[in-house]
């Protein structure tokens, strides 16, 4: 997978690649990374690639001709690829937004700092925007740095075994089950005894029920958008009965 990303700190979104899953992946050249700096595309002898907004008020915006300079660059050799605006104005991400963008094979990100960018690049170049959370942070740098490892998680062959990125949180729609492992008791807490006894149909029901208790208990909008069948219906309703009756105790 290739990733472009237009940023005034390339050297911070290297570091992304430069350890773990995705510098692995970098290396066997699963992932792509190619920054680009807008100040290298200025006409001044400044390098200015910010400017005060019109109407006033604080902070700064960024030009609109570096950033347009080095989009062009960019599509020049990533034509494909749709380009991403990495804000807390945009769509809320999702696992399963990430994973479409891993099949289409690229994305160009553009990170904004100080105030933003001007409206009128991002109504004549952009194609998304997306936000990682309802907070703010200082630009898009991290939040790209997100995006590629999340998105790296789901490229065939980057993890060491090919079913871990299918039974992460989100994958399929609900949070991920309890993990445990050595020693067998710590402090008093013994593993659950379903993950001993060998039976995989039963650890997999288990593991499927903890996934539904945990998600009813902790994001239950997430359940409001999933259909249960009879089946995962009936573990969540066991799991309730269970959480209800530990409760009053």
């Amino acid at each position: 997978m290739r990733v472009d990303v237009i940023t005034l700190f390339p050297e911070l979104v290297e570091q992304v690649i430069a350890c773990g899953v995705v510098g692995r992946a970098a290396e066997q050249k699963l992932l792509e990374l190619h920054c680009w700096n807008p100040r290298d595309f200025t006409r001044d002898r400044h390098r200015t690639v910010d400017d005060r907004p019109y109407g006033g008020g604080p902070g700064m915006l960024m030009k609109v001709q570096p950033l347009q300079d080095a989009i062009s660059a960019v599509r020049q050799q990533n034509r494909d690829a749709r380009l991403v605006y990495l804000s807390p104005q945009g769509e809320l991400l999702t696992q399963e937004r990430l994973a479409q963008q891993v099949r289409l094979g690229s994305v160009i990100f553009l990170c904004g700092r100080y105030e933003g960018i001007d409206e009128r690049l991002i109504q004549r170049e952009v194609d998304e925007e997306w936000s990682i959370g309802d907070y703010v942070i200082s630009g898009g740098e991290l939040a790209a740095m997100v995006c590629i490892d999340a998105m790296t998680r789901l490229i065939p062959g980057a993890l060491g075994h090919d079913e871990s990125a299918l039974q992460d949180s989100f994958s399929d729609g609900l949070l991920d089950y309890p993990h445990y492992t050595r020693p067998e008791e710590y402090r008093g807490d013994r593993v659950p005894e379903v993950l001993m006894n060998g039976n995989h149909r039963d650890i997999e029901n288990w593991r499927e029920q903890q996934a539904l208790g945990r998600t009813w208990q902790r994001r239950p909008d997430l359940l409001e958008r999933i259909r249960l069948d009879a089946r995962q219906q009936g573990l969540l309703d066991e799991y309730i009965a269970e959480f209800e009756r530990t409760r009053k105790r």
